[in-house]
């Protein structure tokens, strides 16, 4: 009897997903729902644990915050606290790991990213484990643990999680371009990101030359025809066509960004010579 009990019990709990998968899934991730309405998204840089700094950056109107976990010192616990102390800012925390290990993907999403960026992906198989670390069983093979998640989405995070996480492949070496549609027709992965100042490093090609806008072609074309969306930098909105998931500049140049415009508009002659005039019928600067 009890061996029989045992086996039903294990029925119900690999039944009950899909169960829930069958009904309507209750949608919070907005840049997945805003992709699938064919809109771009664009997410702000953030590389310091300054949790005043996420928040204005959160509350700035970016799609998304690209948490950067890969070239910064951010440790878990620093994003954690980040994620929280602006749990209520309409851009979706995205981080992007150091590498697609199980590690790193089961902290990224028990703080509460619901999108997992992996950088460096040369492989298939790169992503395949990024997909099976990322989505609960019986897709992939993350546990149920601790974590800040459920307070951040609700009750029924675990029935939701696998339709609402985001999970991006970034190319950006010759042997990722190559296996381009490789990666992008792994199940699971939604976008493509070209890396584009790491293409041109590892290709040793700039924009502009056609052996590059080869390599951005291919990937390009690849990921279109796994029906993935296809990422680059925000440079890219208005240059090129086809691109919907964009990454914006960091903070750090941001804040650059914003002091000169302020600057310009206090002082229009501030960064012109002697003589330029800042705007035609006005007087010269002196």
């Amino acid at each position: 009897m009890k061996t029989k009990l045992s086996f039903v019990l294990l029925a119900m709990s690999l039944l009950l997903p899909l169960a829930a998968h069958s009904q309507d899934v209750r949608m919070y991730n907005t840049v997945k729902t805003k992709l699938m309405e064919g809109r771009q998204v664009v997410g702000g840089t953030v590389d310091t644990a300054d949790p005043d700094v996420y928040c204005a950056m959160a509350n700035a109107g970016f799609d998304f915050i690209w948490i950067e976990m890969q070239h910064s010192p951010l440790n878990y616990t620093d994003v954690a606290r980040m994620i929280w102390a602006c749990r209520d800012a309409p851009a979706i925390p995205f981080v992007r790991v150091p590498n697609a290990t199980e590690g790193d993907i089961q902290k990224a999403t028990d703080m509460g990213a619901l999108g997992i960026i992996v950088p460096m992906v040369d492989t298939a198989k790169k992503m395949e484990d990024a997909v099976k670390f990322a989505k609960y069983p019986p897709i992939g093979r993350r546990s149920q643990g601790g974590g800040q998640y459920g307070r951040l989405w609700g009750s029924d995070y675990r029935q939701t999680w696998n339709d609402n996480v985001m999970i991006v492949a970034m190319i950006e070496t010759l042997e990722g371009t190559a296996a381009a549609d490789e990666i992008a027709g792994v199940e699971g992965v939604d976008a493509v990101f070209v890396a584009s100042g790491d293409l041109g490093s590892f290709s040793g090609k700039r924009q502009g030359d056609a052996e590059y806008e080869a390599l951005v072609s291919r990937i390009k074309t690849e990921t279109e025809a796994a029906n993935k969306f296809v990422g680059g930098p925000s440079a890219w909105m208005t240059s090129r066509e086809g691109y919907h998931f964009f990454q914006a500049p960091s903070v750090g140049s941001l804040i650059r960004i914003g002091a000169r415009v302020t600057l310009e508009q206090a002082d229009p002659c501030r960064f012109l010579p002697s003589g330029a005039t800042p705007v035609a019928g006005e007087n010269p600067c002196p």
